[in-house]
């Protein structure tokens, strides 16, 4: 698992709150971390976590439970966004990402935080007001948004960052984005 630079592992106060964003995948999940404070949103990490294609599918299911499970103690979000599946053309690929969101989902409720579960349209839709956005409009937004020097690397990244994004946003947090 990689994490950003950007870490500061402490828990919200009250004054702040917390949402954690997951783009699913079996080989690279996503994730984000945005914090809200004092009417302003930053992003305090993002990164990815990857399995190996050499492993058995149980096993890498495993290992992105444990690292999702970490994150989000490490973290302490207030809520979590999730993208939802859609189908894919390829019903093999569609099955195992069904699955690691599947260990997604059990981490979420394992910790007992809020989630709020998103399909790429919802997210788009957010973020530029364009539910039909291209993936590079929606990557923009996300370094706008945050005020990031460069757009975040990989895609699953910027992609689980504008999940949260999203998320924060349908939580009601006050603002449009």
């Amino acid at each position: 698992m990689k994490m950003s630079k950007m870490s500061r592992p402490q828990p919200s106060s009250r004054n702040a709150w917390r949402c954690l964003g997951f783009d699913p995948g079996i080989a690279i999940t996503g994730y984000g971390v945005i914090e809200r404070r004092a009417g302003s949103t930053s992003c305090l990490a993002y990164g990815v976590i990857r399995t190996s294609q050499k492993m058995p599918l149980t096993e890498r299911l495993k290992i992105l439970h444990h690292e999702a499970m970490a994150i989000i103690a490490k973290y302490q979000p207030e809520i979590i966004g999730l993208e939802t599946l859609i189908f894919a053309k390829n019903v093999k690929t569609g099955i195992v990402v069904g699955e690691a969101r599947g260990v997604l989902l059990l981490a979420i409720a394992s910790a007992k935080i809020e989630l709020i579960e998103l399909t790429p349209l919802q997210v788009k839709q957010a973020l530029t007001s364009y539910g039909r956005a291209e993936k590079h409009q929606v990557q923009y937004m996300v370094k706008q948004v945050l005020k990031l020097k460069t757009i975040p690397r990989p895609d699953d990244a910027a992609d689980a960052l504008a999940v949260a994004l999203a998320a924060e946003q349908m939580r009601g947090a006050g603002r449009q984005i």
